[in-house]
């Protein structure tokens, strides 16, 4: 917004400001973040660093600016929690949805913490960039984003120094992308302000067993993305353990017994089901009307290792003419319905708007820090630009 437009909601702003300003600590890093959190919002025509927000907000320097993100002791994890509370004030549902996804941030240098040649969605290719993983809450109220993590790729991890020279605590070991994902989900569940049972997300989390297994252990349903390849049993497979020839160790293994079915892609099963298998559900007003696909659900096991897992639902979609195929896995209950969990794959689309939104509107990507600090005292702020 402009400085005329924020004219109008300053009263609001300032409203806004007091629900967190304790957070930061003494009254000068209490007046810097309003400084800082007012200049993301109104600083539209440049990146918004310390230097442009300064020359934007009357009384704030670049360097007092720079000090509040860099040194001030303030810590971000209650500002997060405050965060959730007032989201939750505003847009809890009790079939509300926790979504995951990565964005990422294009560096230059090597010093930047967790900078790395990675695959950077923004620019559709492998660059140079730090990797954020997101977690957002999505309901029939609105969405927000409402927690990060700062992925560190192996390379920091196993750099004890670089980690050092860039701030990052003591003790800080690699985690997945999934692993940061359920973290900030099993956060949000221990702070209690969110409502909801349900997490969704891309293949990037989808595909790997050991989330699906903790989400579903910990109470959690899913439906999550997962690549084409991905096999199931579309029918139950009996194992067993073979008979000891009497000679070696006794196999304890079981293997799938001779003549059951093996294991399909979700895209060999989607291609097996016939047209009237296939039903057209509304699953969201989108900007451009209602957003309709085609989708298919039948009954599944996992295939772990070649052997029948867990019984799932195998959700599928495609667009009215056939085309973007889209693979989910659900281990909603089998009595859920197909509409259900549809709408909850399709929470997925608010936060890459959201990722849009702030990046365009409050400055996410647009910060000049290196250190673990710095770069999660201007996220946090994004986020708090992003909920106003």
């Amino acid at each position: 917004m402009d400085p005329v437009d924020f004219e109008r909601v300053a009263a609001s702003f300032a409203t806004f400001h007091q629900e967190f300003a304790q957070l930061f600590g003494r009254k000068e890093a209490r007046h810097r973040s309003e400084q800082y959190l007012r200049g993301l919002l109104v600083q539209q025509t440049d990146r918004r660093n310390a230097e442009n927000i300064a020359e934007a907000i009357d009384g704030a320097t670049p360097r007092s600016l720079q000090r509040f993100l860099t040194e001030s002791p303030w810590s971000d994890e209650p500002v997060i929690d405050r965060l959730q509370a007032y989201v939750a004030q505003r847009l809890n549902r009790p079939d509300g949805v926790f979504v995951l996804d990565e964005t990422c941030f294009p560096k230059k240098g090597q010093k930047s913490v967790g900078v790395a040649r990675q695959y950077c969605g923004t620019l559709g290719k492998v660059a140079n960039c730090q990797m954020g993983v997101f977690l957002a809450y999505v309901s029939d109220r609105g969405h927000a984003l409402v927690d990060k993590r700062l992925y560190l790729p192996r390379e920091w991890t196993d750099d004890p120094e670089r980690c050092q020279a860039a701030g990052v605590p003591k003790g800080t070991g690699y985690q997945s992308k999934a692993e940061l994902g359920l973290a900030m989900v099993r956060q949000a569940r221990t702070a209690e302000h969110l409502t909801g049972c349900w997490v969704t997300a891309d293949e990037a989390y989808g595909q790997v067993p050991t989330l699906r297994d903790a989400l579903d252990e910990e109470g959690w349903w899913y439906v999550l993305e997962v690549p084409c390849t991905s096999p199931v049993f579309d029918q139950l497979a009996q194992t067993e353990v073979p008979a000891w020839s009497g000679r070696g160790r006794k196999p304890t293994r079981p293997r799938l017994a001779s003549g059951e079915p093996r294991p399909r892609t979700v895209q060999a099963v989607a291609t097996s089901l016939v047209v009237d298998e296939w039903q057209i559900l509304t699953v969201a007003e989108g900007a451009q009307g209602p957003r309709t696909y085609h989708f298919a659900s039948q009954r599944v096991w996992e295939s772990r290792d070649g052997l029948p897992g867990r019984a799932c639902w195998l959700v599928l979609r495609r667009n009215l003419d056939g085309s973007e195929p889209k693979y989910y896995l659900s281990n909603a209950p089998a009595s859920m319905a197909l509409l259900t969990m549809a709408r909850v794959g399709a929470m997925r689309w608010p936060i890459e708007t959201e990722f849009q939104t702030e990046k365009g509107e409050t400055g996410l990507d647009e910060y000049e820090v290196r250190s673990w600090q710095g770069w999660h005292h201007h996220i946090t702020l994004a986020l708090l630009a992003g909920v106003f």
